[in-house]
């Protein structure tokens, strides 16, 4: 009985590592750009697919989607470093810039935008025009479940943000940070081996 579980595992590994290089091969044909092989799950890419660069060895898992809209520019809009892993159904809406760095955690469920709609009394709210502004998410980054991270925000090399929190402002690099608006509960403290 044991070795049936372990060949059905077998074959089901094998199963999700083919339909992810099907995948990495679907994407990188409709001009998403891959510096490498990114290990995909059932993900969504909808649109304007060149406006997307994924590094070399990220994982974005089942749900993830990308998202971009308005003019195609000079530069990614959603740029993701190496080794970055994006857990279950959370979402990433560009029209400008959105970058992560190398190395990041994102955990499920999570909102990250560069923009958000005006507020001119006049105008219906989907007839508001975009106002956007860069996100820059930093190396090592480990971003915790249900967060959402608003337009402008530059958050430092190994910064946390807790579960649930909504990032409006800065956030430090080795900051901890919690809450809505998230801010910052103390820093992490550097590591001394001793000898």
């Amino acid at each position: 009985m044991k070795s049936i579980i372990k060949i059905t595992e077998l074959v089901k590994r094998i199963a999700q590592g083919l339909a992810s290089r099907l995948r990495n091969f679907y994407y990188r044909h409709l001009g998403v750009k891959l510096n490498g092989y990114v290990w995909m799950r059932q993900i969504e890419i909808p649109r304007n697919h060149s406006d997307k660069e994924i590094a070399a060895n990220c994982a974005l898992d089942r749900g993830v989607t990308l998202l971009c809209s308005g003019e195609t520019l000079s530069h990614s809009k959603i740029s993701i470093g190496a080794n970055t892993y994006i857990n279950r159904h959370t979402f990433i809406d560009a029209i400008q810039s959105l970058k992560i760095g190398r190395d990041c955690g994102i955990g499920p469920n999570c909102y990250l935008t560069d923009h958000d709609h005006g507020l001119d009394p006049s105008l219906p709210p989907l007839k508001q025009p975009m106002v956007a502004q860069d996100v820059v998410i930093g190396d090592r980054v480990w971003i915790g479940a249900n967060v959402v991270i608003l337009k402008g925000v530059n958050i430092g090399d190994d910064a946390v943000i807790g579960a649930g929190s909504i990032v409006t402002k800065n956030i430090p690099e080795n900051a901890i940070a919690v809450g809505s608006p998230a801010r910052v509960i103390k820093y992490k403290t550097p590591v001394t081996v001793s000898c």
